[in-house]
């Protein structure tokens, strides 16, 4: 055989089969295009788990966290050194806000969502008395030229931080109530004018960072709350306009945007913090110059430990270091989108949009001031730079992502069908139900006709039950509630029989003349195929299991016709049979 012929025979594969005779699924890239130009990005399997949001929401706020941890020891202990204090204080005082968080966290991951929107109102009067307090010149701590904190004694509790969690909640808690009959002004109107007042007093301190997180969280409020593409641009440029004003009367905002323009035009001044700032990042290159050998925070980098903390780690880290931080807070961000998607809660869905929002938002606005791309705004990023209440804050809010992912249609199945130890069911029980209804509020107990006393327990109304129906997922209150119903339909069904048999009887006819025993004329039969069964013959019970059980006469009757050798039916009718003239009935 030549090598020609050779090239032309067909292959063959091991079971005999010649490639033309392959399925379609079968053969190489039969699920690409004809023409090859589109492709679909698959993830992995474990991608689409039950639990997937939860996993990747802890672990991702886990490694961000110790990645935090670390690198505050690191930045932090020479300046605490050359002030006379020991060099770990820093480091041990951020672990042991860490261990409040975490504490908190588990706390998040245990609250019922309709307790959380039930104060959700309460919560923002308390903000705003604080933040109304924080403004006495005898109350307030003024750090920096802002008066944004409270002095605890043994830490400083900042209000703002406190407040763009509990808008964020309140904000989707006012949308999801809304959500029948929501338009523009229904979905405006709570949030914007509450969100201009918190503005207001957090200019009054002033705090611009704050003003920005909380611009954040009503983004994401309105995205998720479904306004139109042309009111988000209006709202762009509204907001650009008071930025713009914003910037034109505060001096020192000023000079922040010029040194953001023009860092080296005023190297030692407003610029010196952002120049040094690229110094580090270029003396870390790829690899980083080691963990604990930075040389800017010799207190040559202000603020090295808290605002340019991204600094230190492309200077120490470098470049991978930085790669893998921005990759955590994008797992981060997936998995914050990721429970808004699945969730079957509307409350849940605007509060995960507008958490993820306001974390990620955060964190790009930091690293993005350090590298150059925008102006200096002195917001933190979250998990990883120094600082009391923002920690233990954020600890909390990735709690409550955390809650909201198991409580997942698909997620509350996985948990109830896997076997779980006793500390796990302790501290993590599984949610009730995908949507956890709002509870009742309480009234007052109704007054009977004559206006003394409680009303008796019949005239009382009764209260609303909210039920979740999800498909396939049944709560122990669903199986209550149906097994009740079909109690009574029962006992319904069986009491309207009662009286039909005690009320009346049944009329019955009189019998006709082929009835009687050896009555029936010879030769005049019912007519049936070849090897059938004569009808009157053949039982007329057809097996089904009647929905409610039938009463005591009703299934005597039925055992009497299908019994062997039974003719007809054995209940009598209410009307005589009608006969046709050559054919008996």
């Amino acid at each position: 055989m030549t090598a020609t012929a050779r090239e032309r025979r067909p292959r063959t594969e091991p079971t005999g089969r010649r490639d033309g005779d392959r399925p379609h699924a079968d053969r190489p890239h039969a699920d690409r295009p004809v023409g090859g130009l589109r492709w679909r990005l698959r993830g992995p399997a474990w991608l689409e788990g039950p639990m997937t949001s939860s996993h990747l929401v802890l672990g991702s706020a886990g490694m961000l966290l110790a990645i935090g941890l670390v690198m505050v020891f690191s930045a932090s202990a020479i300046e605490a050194a050359t002030s006379g204090q020991p060099a770990w204080l820093p480091g041990v005082r951020q672990l042991v806000f860490a261990l409040i968080g975490l504490a908190g966290m588990l706390v998040a991951m245990r609250l019922p969502v309709g307790r959380m929107r039930q104060w959700a109102g309460r919560g923002m009067l308390v903000v705003f008395a604080l933040l109304l307090l924080v403004l006495v010149p005898g109350i307030g701590l003024k750090l920096n030229g802002s008066r944004a904190w409270f002095d605890l004694g043994f830490t400083n509790f900042q209000p703002s931080e406190l407040a763009k969690l509990v808008f964020a909640l309140w904000g989707a808690h006012v949308i999801a109530l809304r959500e029948r009959y929501l338009t523009t002004r229904s979905l405006v109107v709570p949030v914007i004018p509450v969100f201009l007042l918190m503005c207001l007093l957090l200019l009054a301190e002033p705090d611009m960072g704050a003003v920005v997180s909380l611009g954040l969280v009503v983004a994401g409020l309105m995205w998720a709350g479904g306004l139109s593409r042309r009111y988000i641009a209006g709202a762009v440029g509204v907001v650009a306009a008071l930025v713009a004003v914003m910037v034109a009367v505060a001096p020192y905002r000023m000079a922040r945007v010029t040194s953001f323009l023009d860092p080296f035009a005023d190297p030692l001044g407003d610029g010196m913090q952002a120049i040094r700032g690229f110094y580090a990042l270029a003396t870390g290159g790829v690899w980083g110059v080691g963990l604990g050998n930075s040389a800017m925070k010799w207190n040559l980098l202000p603020h090295a430990e808290s605002d340019y903390i991204f600094a230190i780690i492309g200077e120490e880290l470098g470049f991978l270091g930085c790669l893998v931080v921005i990759g955590l807070y994008g797992m981060l961000a997936y998995a914050g989108f990721r429970i808004a998607r699945r969730s079957t809660d509307r409350f849940v869905q605007l509060a995960s949009v507008a958490i993820t929002t306001w974390l990620i938002g955060q964190a790009t606005m930091n690293m993005g001031y350090v590298v150059g791309l925008l102006p200096v705004t002195g917001v933190t990023l979250p998990l990883i730079s120094a600082g009391g209440t923002s920690l233990v804050l954020t600890l909390f809010v990735i709690g409550l992502l955390a809650r909201f992912a198991r409580s997942e249609p698909a997620a509350i199945v996985h948990q109830r069908a896997t076997r779980r130890g006793r500390l796990a069911r302790l501290l993590l029980p599984v949610p009730a139900a995908p949507v956890d209804p709002l509870p009742a509020r309480r009234r007052r107990p109704a007054r009977s006709a004559q206006g003394r006393g409680p009303a008796p327990e019949a005239d009382r109304p009764r209260p609303g039950r909210t039920v979740t129906r999800v498909p396939g997922l049944r709560t122990q209150e669903q199986e209550a509630v149906r097994g009740t119903a079909r109690e009574r339909g029962t006992a319904r069904e069986r009491g309207t029989a009662r009286e039909r048999g005690t009320a009346r009887e049944p009329r019955r006819a009189a019998p006709l003349p082929w009835d009687a025993p050896g009555a029936r004329p010879e030769g005049v039969q019912r007519q049936t195929g070849r090897g059938r069964q004569p009808a009157g013959d053949r039982p007329t019970d057809r097996g089904r299991t009647p929905a409610v059980p039938a009463p005591a006469d009703l299934r005597d009757h039925r055992a009497a016709a299908a019994a062997p050798g039974a003719r007809g039916r054995s209940v009598p009718r209410s009307r005589p049979r009608t006969e046709r003239p050559t054919r008996p009935q």
